[in-house]
């Protein structure tokens, strides 16, 4: 089962965020406390649940433990509109204890359901690698010779993954969160 495009595009800028969110400008360390202050504004945030749902998502950044793998992939197969229903999948995840309160918030949320299945599918999808099949979806249409190409190229990475492509993917992600924040109105981060 392939993930959908809206889940791609969101895994981005979810990595993005959290990217962002990770070290201060001198390079230290910091994700664990500005996760604990975006968590304090959580009733702000919430009003930017539906139009930036990753921006919101990540104050459940390692929240959840996930039982089923097979439903989650299923999960990220659907588009916006056709996400399941939160109580339908949630008997299939664990939510930390420190994030309990905050999900009985979201949840009384008019979104809340929708945003909870989105967050949970942002968060598996953080901890999991992209498949080829994504890494392609992500590069786009191609021609029949550099599909074959990338499907070498792919079965060699995930043969003999090194650090020089942990670097490249790192950079890409990077990328990505510099086009997405353009988009939003920001100026290009040098």
């Amino acid at each position: 089962m392939s993930t959908s495009t809206f889940f791609l595009d969101l895994r981005s800028a979810y990595q993005a965020e959290l990217d962002d969110l990770a070290t201060d400008s001198e390079g230290r360390d910091v994700l664990r406390k500005r996760l604990t202050e975006k968590r304090k504004e959580l009733g702000f945030l919430l009003q930017m649940m539906e139009i930036s749902p990753e921006m919101v998502a990540v104050v459940l950044h390692q929240a959840f433990r996930f039982t089923s793998p097979a439903m989650m992939d299923h999960v990220l197969a659907q588009d916006a509109d056709e996400l399941p229903e939160w109580d339908s999948i949630s008997a299939q995840i664990e939510i930390a204890a420190w994030a309990r309160d905050m999900v009985k918030t979201i949840l009384a949320q008019p979104m809340g359901d929708w945003f909870m299945t989105l967050a949970a599918a942002l968060e598996y999808m953080h901890h999991k690698p992209l498949s080829a099949q994504e890494r392609a979806q992500l590069a786009g249409p191609v021609n029949k010779d550099e599909e074959d190409q990338d499907e070498v190229r792919n079965e060699r990475h995930d043969d003999n993954h090194t650090e020089d492509q942990d670097e490249a993917d790192a950079r890409a992600r990077e990328d990505a969160g510099n086009d997405w924040m353009v988009e939003q109105g920001f100026d290009r981060k040098d």
